[in-house]
């Protein structure tokens, strides 16, 4: 008989005996009732989160991962996750680890994403959150140690670019593009790979975005930080234009540059290496965004086309959007309309607007 509650569904019954295996040795030293497993979240990955009531002195709750090999390895998450503690961040601390089946016991950082509470937040909370963001986003920055973290090379930008013509441009929208168009989006890849690469290199998290981050309960650090295994060494605008032009909420630009502001001038006294000049710092951080939003603009499609995840592809508008805004404010950026006004253009006939 299992021993864990039936509203957990297995997709493999090898796994789910390997999970039960697992989870019966270690609940008695975290006082564990199995019964209470429960769904917590799923992200745009293989991996799913559980939480399990825990009857211990402290009372509360933790949470497993099941991470499924080979498409998943916990291994990353596991180092990023000492590098982030040692780093004086609040983020969720390993307290078991089956490496070679993927499966964690971690702290639970609560219930309430960033993003809701952002889309709940009238605007004077909404801007103390958000900077209680770009202060945890320093941290990361200032303690988690560069030479920890893989590179983000010309490599993986261009494998990033790469999946937007592959997967938005000829698998969402069936188009073609001719030679002179795949030309001229070499071109642009080669200006946004070579602006990312300009840049000071720090610890990049990847995706500091609200969904990412926890409010955390009363007394302790806030946010919490999620999802930090794919963490990099790389371009020093990354994360914050991850944080400021948001998959699934958008600011208006003052309010962006205002908070771009705030953390450049914190960084200054920091002493990262930020560019002196406030304008060629916020170019850089839209040429960045750009190449991060193409990349994400790919990668919905992929999740619609290859994962049957087609809820993603309802933010491509808020994509195309940033995208255009970019591309037509910076010269050298122009020829990109040109490849994106076809695909927009089916957008809001669909009817999305931006």
């Amino acid at each position: 008989m299992s021993v864990v509650d039936t509203k957990i569904v297995w997709s493999h019954a090898a796994r789910q005996a390997a999970f039960e295996r697992w989870i019966a040795g270690i609940a008695p030293r975290h006082g564990l009732l199995l019964g209470s497993l429960e769904p917590a979240s799923a992200d745009a990955s293989f991996r799913r989160y559980l939480r399990v009531s825990a009857d211990t002195a402290a009372g509360g709750s933790l949470i497993v991962m099941d991470a499924p090999p080979p498409q998943e390895d916990v291994r990353p998450f596991v180092r990023v996750a000492g590098l982030a503690a040692a780093a004086g961040l609040h983020a969720p601390r390993v307290l078991e680890a089956d490496l070679d089946h993927g499966f964690l016991l971690l702290t639970d950082l609560g219930r309430t994403l960033y993003l809701d509470a952002l889309q709940d937040a009238a605007p004077a909370e909404a801007d103390r959150l958000m900077r209680d963001a770009l202060a945890a986003l320093l941290r990361w920055q200032q303690g988690v140690p560069v030479a920890a973290l893989p590179p983000f090379d010309a490599a993986l930008l261009a494998r990033e670019l790469a999946l937007f013509p592959e997967w938005c441009v000829q698998r969402e929208y069936g188009v073609t593009w001719s030679a002179d168009e795949q030309g001229a989006w070499q071109r642009i890849c080669g200006l946004l790979v070579d602006s990312a690469l300009a840049q000071p290199r720090v610890a990049v998290h990847a995706d500091w975005m609200p969904r990412n981050l926890m409010l955390a309960p009363a007394g302790a650090a806030s946010p919490g930080v999620l999802d930090f295994q794919d963490a990099v060494a790389g371009p020093i605008t990354y994360d914050l234009a991850s944080l400021l032009r948001d998959a699934f909420i958008s600011w208006d630009e003052e309010l962006e540059l205002d908070w771009a502001v705030r953390w450049w001038q914190q960084a200054r006294r920091a002493g990262l290496p930020v560019d002196g000049d406030f304008g060629e710092f916020w170019r850089a951080l839209e040429w960045m965004g750009l190449q991060r939003h193409l990349k994400v603009l790919g990668i919905f499609c992929r999740l619609k086309h290859r994962d049957g995840k087609a809820r993603y592809a309802a933010d491509l508008p808020r994509f195309f959007g940033y995208a255009q805004r970019v591309a037509l404010r910076y010269a050298p950026l122009k020829p990109l309309v040109r490849l994106l006004e076809p695909l927009s253009g089916a957008s809001v006939r669909a009817g999305y607007t931006f």
